[in-house]
């Protein structure tokens, strides 16, 4: 079956266990064909938020499942995309496992301003709901925590506690309490995130699987990055709260009318796919709190997760803080990780990266937290718990992870290495960061040395389909001009991306020289791709593999018709009328993706990616040097 991995397939799971009505029966009759059946169970979600069920058996095809949601739905399903993941399915079943996530979509050409929205007829499908309230939608052993709170939960909705909307933010949260009424869990429906079908508070215009917030994480899909986070942040070394996806039931929940995206009036029992974490007790928030008196350990912690997860939006208010002692000690809780593992590479936001703590070394304890990290087990793990999970966020987890091994080896700090990893403003402009400077080089010379085809060898394909919802392609890769191209650091002067050099300018070409010199330079030998453990794990890379259309970065250096500036800002958090996102948010240029290479040729980028990292690290050490000279010791930590 064909794979597509920029289609808009939206990851949200359906609710309502649907029973095929071409097989009637009366209960005894459906019990025996469960029974019979192959035991699978999808959920089936349209784009407007509308979600089912079903039963697969061992003889369901994509066809038999499309006939039964025009029954359901009471509307042609013809014309109509059934998806998993980044696959489209054509007719086999077999790939999908059981409780995965499928899509229905409408073809883009069926589709007008008069197309009825994909919704239930008349049939109360929650009567046909056989599972309870609140249902975990995962095996893993870390959700233990998670189990206990749905119980004392459950136990609460039926003596009567009602759950509390949390006005603040863009999206739809709620605070689901224990029977003496404590805040026990947060609650965000994944159809509720700002520009989904049924945000709450007026931020929509959008179909899920489209771009949102961020141009690289697409409407409905936050819920699954805030649980990923979770299971990636190994034995809660960053102390991220327990978090899963469940499918949850209840009446408090907030769906828009169909037309214009107001709320509906009537409250009716409704289930929904959200993430579901626990609620922690705290006094503050970075953003009220003095920094200095955080601990050391817990900045690097978090801040090693952010680099790992790429994080774009690690800001105080997301950093919750709690006081544990007599004497000023705090923790600090990290929270909201649903802007994380974008699809390609952006502008990061990290709050921690000028704390005076993430100038610090790393300790031995984190040094080797970070040599135990294995990006290819992590991919493993996450497709194992969240089959939903897009290959293209596998790789930028991948490549954030090498990046973090390698330069903590090198001993770079934090701070550094998130400096490395964020993009600068110069006039009015974003210019790619020396990460993506390093991506850029590494797909080039990979591309130079003729190892693949530049080209797709499918005729017709359309060369982007990720809409990104711009005014054109120019709009988002228009500031990548040819002027990167030029005075290449990495090789002799030959190509892209001399921007590096800008940085420490001022310094005497000789002393830049020596300073490089000085410093311990990485070996393939040392690197992570050279290990044997990368070489017998190399198999596992065909699961990161992708079929896009690859593209010339020359290419997209040449368009330069873009006259929007890039802005870094945060959107207005406001929401006064149904605007549409793109009235409210802009883009940000993506200078580099990684989800357009095949095999080998990911392979091959991730070795000279590495082999571009000594000179890189060099660099960065370099210009710190230069500026603590030019500072001083008075601003030391």
């Amino acid at each position: 079956m064909s794979r597509n991995l920029d289609s808009p397939v939206q990851t949200q799971m359906a609710v309502a266990v649907f029973k095929t009505p071409l097989t009637g029966g009366n209960k005894m009759e459906g019990k025996l064909l469960q029974r019979q059946s192959s035991g699978r169970r999808v959920f089936v979600q349209t784009e407007t938020g509308c979600v089912l069920g079903m039963e697969l058996d061992r003889s369901d095809n994509v066809h038999t499942v499309k006939r039964r949601l025009q029954i359901a739905l009471n509307f042609p399903t013809e014309e109509s995309s059934l998806t998993y993941g980044d696959m489209v399915l054509t007719n086999d079943l077999s790939a999908v496992r059981n409780d995965s996530p499928l899509l229905l979509k409408r073809n883009f050409m069926h589709r007008s301003s008069s197309t009825p929205c994909l919704s239930p007829t008349g049939r109360d499908l929650q009567q046909k709901d056989r599972s309870g309230p609140i249902e975990i939608l995962g095996q893993s052993e870390c959700f233990s925590v998670v189990k206990q709170m749905v119980k004392d939960i459950v136990k609460a909705m039926k003596l009567g506690v009602e759950p509390l909307a949390v006005h603040s933010g863009l999206g739809g949260a709620y605070y689901f309490r224990n029977k003496k009424g404590q805040s026990v869990a947060i609650v965000k429906p994944t159809d509720e995130e700002p520009f989904a079908p049924n945000n709450p508070k007026g931020f929509v215009g959008k179909a899920l699987g489209q771009p949102g917030l961020k141009s690289s994480v697409r409407v409905g899909e936050t819920g699954f990055r805030e649980v990923a986070a979770y299971l990636l942040d190994y034995n809660r070394f960053a102390n991220v709260p327990p978090t899963a996806l469940v499918k949850i039931t209840h009446s408090v929940f907030n769906v828009n009318d169909n037309v214009k995206g107001s709320k509906t009036r009537e409250k009716r029992m409704v289930s929904k796919i959200a993430s579901f974490q626990k609620y922690v007790a705290h006094d503050f928030d970075a953003s009220d709190y003095g920094t200095s008196s955080f601990p050391v350990a817990s900045v690097h912690r978090i801040g090693i997760l952010d680099v790992r997860i790429f994080n774009t939006d690690r800001h105080g208010g997301n950093l919750l803080v709690k006081k544990v002692g007599t004497f000023g000690e705090v923790e600090l809780i990290p929270i909201d990780h649903g802007l994380c593992l974008p699809e390609t590479l952006e502008d990061p936001y990290f709050e921690w990266i000028h704390w005076p703590q993430a100038s610090l070394p790393f300790s031995d304890e984190e040094l080797e937290y970070i040599q135990k990290l294995d990006p290819l087990k992590d991919c493993e793990m996450l497709r194992r718990e969240l089959p939903m999970i897009r290959e293209a966020c596998l790789r930028v987890l991948v490549l954030c992870t090498v990046f973090l091994k390698e330069a903590a080896s090198y001993g770079l700090c934090l701070a550094e290495i998130g400096e490395m990893m964020t993009r600068e403003f110069r006039v009015g402009e974003e210019e790619p960061s020396e990460l993506e400077v390093v991506c850029i080089e590494a797909k080039r010379s990979v591309t130079e040395r003729d190892v693949f085809s530049p080209r797709s060898d499918v005729v017709g394909e359309a060369e982007f389909q990720f809409d990104l919802d711009c005014d054109d392609l120019e709009s988002v890769y228009g500031s990548l001009t040819d002027d990167y191209f030029t005075k290449n650091p990495f090789s002799n002067g030959r190509s892209s991306l001399g921007k590096l050099e800008e940085s420490i300018k001022e310094e005497e070409e000789d002393e830049d020289e020596a300073e490089e010199e000085a410093l311990p330079m990485m070996t393939k030998k040392e690197s992570f791709f050279s290990s044997a453990g990368f070489h017998d794990k190399a198999t596992s890379l065909s699961k990161l593999s992708t079929s896009m259309k690859n593209t010339h970065l020359s290419e997209v250096g040449r368009k330069k018709n873009c006259t929007k500036p890039l802005t870094r800002g945060k959107s207005e958090n406001t929401s006064s009328g149904h605007k549409s996102a793109n009235e409210q948010l802009q883009a940000s240029a993506s200078f580099v993706k990684v989800a357009d290479m095949k095999e080998d040729e990911w392979v091959m980028f991730l070795e000279r990616f590495q082999e571009l990292l000594g000179p890189a690290f060099a660099k960065r050490k370099t210009a710190t040097l230069s500026k603590r000279q030019r500072l001083g010791t008075s601003c030391q930590f």
